[in-house]
């Protein structure tokens, strides 16, 4: 593992054991500190870099890479030349600097969508997590000029709004959806053009008419996504619930229960407290197919009729199945002409799975993404259009922005970030409620004061944040106020992802995002080479160092 508990070089340390990811395998809303990503929701670009400069000196240990994963990439480094410079701008030395590396990207099949940086979240769904913290992750998201996706289920755990079903049939028509509604108008409010807010579909959410009421009421504005699944899990959505009234609401809407609050026993169980909650469970979906061919022709159908209710924009988000669903992923969302195609990896995260599912199904994000490679390339010799590309699935740093974008370049045009980009929403909402008490409930802050590793920074928000003053700049003061600090950590941690992505290029000597490509990076160990099709380091550039030295 890349990751240990702690790093003495950035004075960093996880609370738990360190993911693949550097995240800590549990993550906590109520977390005191302070892994890397914590850290840098406050500090931002300041993590870049080693601590107590001028007493100390810094080495690299991660310099022996074992086994296959995203880690035992390395980038690539160039001694001379420059490609992608903005126009006004020349390859000069003075102009050849890290900050005039362009992060902006776009997605989009006849309506391209623009983004800042090469990020969009992961979708957040019906966790109460999500629900809690949506203020600052929407809104953050919108400062900074990403994709923000509201997840599943979100209107079918709502007990606010109402969905009609006339005549007793499984379509429904929602008559209102309060909480959907908050979290598109929310990141709305900030919106300035890039990024955009997507909407995803399950079983659940098609049975209950999310689409058509998207459509209705906010037309193009929104994105539509289609989901087939995720990298933590092979069965749908999860959430846990406390309250038996609400169990039996949950069943009542359709969903599976598990266990079922109406069996009188398991009532029983719960009042007498042998029960303690209830695991809400959404459907697999396509169980009706039995057949590629009927697969695909379920969804074309389902893409034609989202596109005549009104969205201009459809996507698909896929989970880490095998081989031939990713294939039927990448073939049919070409062939649709989709707009973008979320291929989630397992090391992915969850608000809530089944612990040894996530630990042992599907396919690990570096194979899945380098199989989404390889058979993009085929599509693309044939002379089509592959479909725009995002990879997910265990990302939380710069170098793995950088290495998802080569491995899958020139297909994958951004990365997706889940657990990551919550962290600085739980942070902020918890400095919030500790500086003011009388917010604490509303922000849902889970400290009663500072802790020592946030007043090792500062104390009061322009102290705290890194990109405070930014955001300042970006909306005016007055605005400022009603801005959540989980969002200007969002915007300090983003700020920090960027400057690291832009000193990659740099280094690799590439200046926009489409320059980067698959000879940018290399695989550490031979194990990786053989999984990836990236060469080994020391067989990069061989035959040319060997023409230099016979020269």
């Amino acid at each position: 593992m890349r990751f240990s508990k702690s790093n003495d070089v950035l004075g960093t340390m996880n609370r738990g054991d360190a993911a693949e990811s550097s995240l800590c395998t549990l993550c906590r809303a109520d977390c005191k500190g302070k892994c890397e990503t914590w850290l840098s929701s406050m500090v931002g670009r300041k993590l870049l870099y080693p601590r107590s400069f001028g007493l100390v000196t810094a080495g690299a240990n991660n310099t022996t890479h074992v086994g296959v994963s995203y880690n035992s990439l390395r980038i690539q480094g160039y001694a001379y030349g420059a490609q992608g410079m903005a126009p006004g701008l020349t390859n000069s030395q003075d102009d050849c600097i890290f900050p005039n590396v362009s992060l902006e990207t776009e997605f989009g099949k006849k309506i391209k969508t623009k983004v800042r940086m090469p990020l969009m979240t992961g979708a957040l769904g019906s966790t109460f997590i999500a629900e809690k913290y949506w203020d600052a992750f929407a809104i953050g998201g919108a400062l900074v000029g990403i994709p923000v996706v509201i997840g599943e289920n979100v209107v079918g755990i709502d007990r606010k709004s109402e969905i009609v079903f006339a005549g007793g049939g499984k379509r429904g028509k929602i008559v209102s959806a309060p909480e959907l509604d908050r979290r598109i108008e929310t990141y709305m409010r900030y919106h300035d053009g890039y990024g955009a807010i997507i909407v995803q579909l399950n079983v659940e959410d098609t049975r209950n008419g999310v689409a058509e009421y998207v459509a209705d009421k906010y037309g193009d504005k929104c994105i539509i996504e289609l989901k087939w699944g995720q990298g933590a899990k092979n069965i749908g959505g999860e959430i846990q619930v406390r309250s038996l009234d609400y169990a039996m609401f949950l069943k009542e809407r359709g969903y599976v229960v598990d266990p079922d609050p109406s069996i009188p026993e398991v009532q029983k169980g719960f009042e007498q407290g042998a029960i303690k909650s209830f695991a809400r469970h959404s459907r697999l979906g396509a169980t009706q197919f039995n057949s590629v061919e009927k697969v695909r022709e379920d969804f074309m159908n389902s893409v034609d009729y989202l596109r005549d209710i009104g969205f201009g924009r459809v996507t698909l988000k896929t989970g880490s199945y095998g081989m031939e669903e990713l294939a039927m992923a990448i073939k049919f969302s070409t062939d649709a002409e989709l707009d973008l195609l979320t291929i989630d990896g397992s090391g992915g995260g969850t608000g809530m799975s089944p612990w040894n599912m996530m630990q042992s199904w599907g396919v690990p994000s570096i194979n899945l993404h380098s199989k989404a490679y390889e058979y993009a390339h085929m599509i693309a010799a044939k002379g089509k259009k592959v479909v725009d590309m995002s990879f997910a699935g265990g990302f939380a740093l710069e170098d793995h922005i950088f290495k998802a974008l080569a491995l899958g370049a020139p297909y994958a045009k951004m990365v997706c970030m889940g657990r990551a980009i919550m962290i600085p929403g739980f942070l902020g909402a918890n400095i919030e409620g500790s500086i003011y008490p009388e917010r604490r409930e509303h922000v849902n802050g889970n400290w009663n004061e500072l802790p020592k590793t946030v007043l090792e920074v500062g104390k009061t928000a322009d102290e705290i944040f890194a990109a405070y003053h930014d955001v300042e700049k970006k909306l005016g003061r007055d605005e400022m106020k009603k801005i959540p600090y989980g969002a200007i950590g969002f915007y300090t941690l983003a700020d920090k992802l960027a400057c690291g992505v832009q000193q990659l290029m740099a280094g690799a000597r590439k200046f926009s995002l489409s320059q980067i490509t698959r000879n940018d990076i290399f695989s550490g160990n031979r194990e990786t080479a053989r999984e990836t099709g990236i060469p080994h380091v020391s067989d990069v550039n061989d035959e040319s160092a060997r023409k230099i030295l016979n020269s």
